[in-house]
């Protein structure tokens, strides 16, 4: 729970106790089809057709800049196969919505500049949200509120205790929230769990993982700025959302990923696809309870965020991690999880299980082959529609989501305040590794202009 609850009637932490008291009524109202827009009205009965046009999800998607297009295309691309209905599409600036518009058939498909028509509208069953990072909170509690299942970019959240309040949405109101790092559906994370937790590898000693990229000349993120963006064609205190005012800025608009107010840069952006797979295969290791970070701005001086950086983490059951990421140089570090018996090297749709030299009389080497898909964001889509119909948790279900969010969050924190951040799980409390109090950053803290 955030130390800094805002009070005023349209936060979402003002909203946790209603939260709190309408639990057991949307269950209730969920398991008898009676939230507007739910999928549990539709479902199929035992027996019936799987394509019956009554089993029919109707999507909205909101946010139609280049991710939120790629989710569009990989929608249509399995629409007939998982019985989906593209309904209703949302931007605020309108060039992107007639780009889409132009690019698709979209009839008889509506079109929307404000998000919450999307979750006003009972043709909607589910919603992915594909908007800049700070409005992802707001609009997916809305969203599950509004009875819709999630799929909700990554990260997850711009602030932690956002995060905290999506993780309490999605297990007060029940709905299927889908975190967006897409190898978390790779089948190589959730057999490394399995090899984890059957104690196959012993007691974990440390994860590591990379998610390296080199942009070279030009910088990362430094997308075209389109001259058709005026402070006449875009509310820009809308899409300013929770961020706190300042003047129209067009570079900020396409290159938001560059900005503290917005992002927490390879933090938020990069390294959540590896995150998001070792808090699968590390689904029993409990939460982070100390994560430190450096990161440096020595190349890529046109922006607040980091060009370079290295956290790593304890958690619970006293594994560590430790993952890097990069936008000037792309040499990573191999994916591998080390047991005190066994290592697991990852990658490739493949895991090596390798014992350590003490235990090779009592363990043999093994390999897992065809453990990938060649279409991520296609599979992961799957996975989130599957769930919503079979009420199983998705791959990158609401804690896992909530553990990456964890590390993110104390991680920027760690490296903009030059401090090691403990985190307790039960009181969801932060301390400095002195043990002194810390608040969570959040819009409005540390944020320059």
């Amino acid at each position: 729970m955030s130390n800094n609850p805002d009070s005023t009637p349209n936060s979402p932490h003002s909203r946790r106790d209603f939260l709190k008291r309408v639990a057991a009524a949307t269950a209730a109202a969920a398991g008898a089809g009676l939230i507007p827009g739910s999928i549990t009205a539709a479902k199929a009965s035992p027996g019936s057709s799987s394509g019956s046009v009554n089993d029919r999800i109707g999507l909205g998607v909101i946010g139609l800049g280049s991710q939120g297009r790629s989710h569009i295309r990989q929608i249509l691309a399995q629409k007939d196969d998982l019985n989906l209905e593209l309904r209703a599409i949302c931007d605020l600036w309108e060039k992107r919505r007639d780009t889409v518009r132009n690019d698709i058939d979209f009839s008889p498909g509506k079109t929307y500049t404000d998000y919450r028509r999307i979750l006003e509208d009972d043709d909607i069953d589910a919603v992915i949200i594909a908007t800049v990072d700070h409005w992802h909170a707001r609009i997916a509690i809305e969203a599950m509120e509004a009875g819709k299942d999630v799929y909700i970019e990554k990260p997850a959240t711009r602030y932690l205790g956002e995060a905290f309040d999506v993780y309490d949405a999605a297990k007060s109101t029940g709905k299927t929230l889908q975190g967006g790092s897409q190898f978390c559906s790779y089948r190589q994370w959730h057999k490394a769990a399995e090899l984890i937790d059957s104690g196959r590898i012993g007691p974990v000693v440390l994860a590591q993982g990379s998610y390296m990229r080199n942009a070279g000349p030009n910088g990362e993120w430094n997308y075209r700025i389109d001259p058709d963006l005026t402070p006449d064609t875009i509310d820009w205190k809308e899409w300013l959302g929770p961020v706190p005012e300042r003047p129209f800025n067009a570079d900020h608009y396409f290159r938001w990923r560059k900005y503290y107010p917005y992002c927490s840069g390879i933090l938020g952006d990069l390294l959540p696809h590896k995150l998001g797979p070792m808090m699968v295969a590390l689904a029993g290791q409990g939460y982070p309870t100390r994560v430190s970070a450096q990161g440096t701005r020595n190349i890529s001086t046109d922006r607040d965020v980091a060009d370079d950086i290295q956290i790593l983490s304890e958690f619970e059951s006293g594994a560590s991690l430790m993952v890097i990421g990069s936008t000037v140089n792309e040499q990573g570090i191999p994916d591998m999880i080390r047991g005190h018996h066994a290592t697991l090297n990852i990658g490739g749709g493949r895991i090596s299980m390798n014992p350590e030299r003490p235990f090779t009389d009592e363990l043999d080497p093994e390999t897992f082959d065809n453990l990938t898909h060649p279409q991520a964001l296609r599979e992961h889509q799957k996975d989130w529609i599957e769930c919503i119909r079979n009420g199983k948790e998705p791959s990158a279900n609401p804690e896992n989501a909530l553990k990456v969010q964890i590390l993110i969050a104390l991680a920027e924190m760690s490296d903009r305040l030059g401090v090691t951040c403990l985190y307790d799980a039960e009181s969801r409390k932060l301390t400095t590794g002195d043990g002194k109090p810390l608040e969570p950053i959040t819009y409005g803290t540390l944020e320059p202009v």
